[in-house]
This record gives C-alpha cells, sequence and structure tokens, in this order.
C-alpha cells in the first residue's frame, strides 16, 4: 500500500479567532469546493466542531457518479487544528490535518493529508494520472475562493 502526502499552507489576512469559526464549521464546506464535486453533505449533528463528530457527505469524484463519503472529527484543539478521518469512501485512507496559527500577516492554515487508494499495484498510476491531479485543482479553487472571501 502506497501512501501519499499533500501539504498546503496559506496566509488569511483574518484573525486566529475567525479563521476558527470559518474552517471548523462543516456547512462552509461547500463554499470552499468546486461545483464539479458536487460536495453535498447530508448529515452533521452540530455546527460546532467536536471530537467524535461524524459528517456523511455525498461526492462526484469520479465520471459524476455518487458516492457517500463519511468522516469523523478525531482530534480538535481550538482554535489550533482539528483533524478529520475517512470512516467511508472513495480512499482506503484518509487523514487530514487543519493548523491555524497566528502570524504577523493574520492566519496561516495549514492543510496536511496523508492519503491512499484501494488499487494495488494500479493506485500508483491512477494517483498520478487522476487523483493527484484532481487533488491539487481541488486546494488551488480552494486557495482562490479563500482570497475572494478573505480579501
Amino acid at each position: 500500500m502506497s501512501a501519499y502526502r499533500l501539504k498546503y499552507t496559506q496566509t488569511l489576512p483574518i484573525s486566529l479567532d475567525k479563521a476558527w469559526d470559518f474552517f471548523s464549521n462543516p456547512g462552509n464546506l461547500c463554499r470552499i469546493t468546486p461545483e464539479w464535486l458536487c460536495f453535498d453533505i447530508k448529515h452533521q449533528d452540530s455546527n460546532e466542531m467536536y471530537p467524535g463528530m461524524i459528517i456523511q457527505y455525498v461526492i462526484k469524484a469520479v465520471a459524476g457518479i455518487p458516492m457517500r463519503w463519511v468522516t469523523e472529527i478525531t482530534h480538535v484543539n481550538k482554535p489550533v487544528y482539528f483533524v478529520d478521518e475517512q470512516r467511508m469512501g472513495p480512499y482506503r485512507f484518509w487523514h487530514h490535518q487543519h493548523m491555524f496559527k497566528e502570524t504577523g500577516q493574520g492566519t496561516e492554515m495549514t492543510d496536511l493529508v496523508h492519503y491512499s487508494l484501494y488499487l494495488g499495484f494500479l493506485s500508483q498510476p491512477v494517483h498520478y494520472f487522476l487523483v493527484k491531479p484532481r487533488l491539487e485543482k481541488i486546494f488551488f479553487f480552494r486557495r482562490n475562493v479563500l482570497n475572494q472571501i478573505f480579501g
């Protein structure tokens, strides 16, 4: 099983508390995700994030085919970081750390994602040609939208 890693850092001209309030609210995921992914939250029991929180989505990750994705918020240290882990979905393993640090320019936000695929020996070519480029597009879209939202 190959494991992959993506890391994205962006500084936003907002306070640490404002960054936390925005990113820890699952309802804002739709605002920062491309429409072609058709990210649709089906269930969340709170707008306030807590360890053990389960969030259920439907996405269209490949060829417009709807796919269920269930994540659990496993760690929360307000306003410094939170972690979501996939419990069911398109990845064999998905561990996404969201980290926030106040700087002189605002808040530095870092996404660190570790993941692997189900496809055995096919995972490396599928990752290289399909998965990694799509994840990069999602995070590029997110970067642009966040710049529009927060300036």
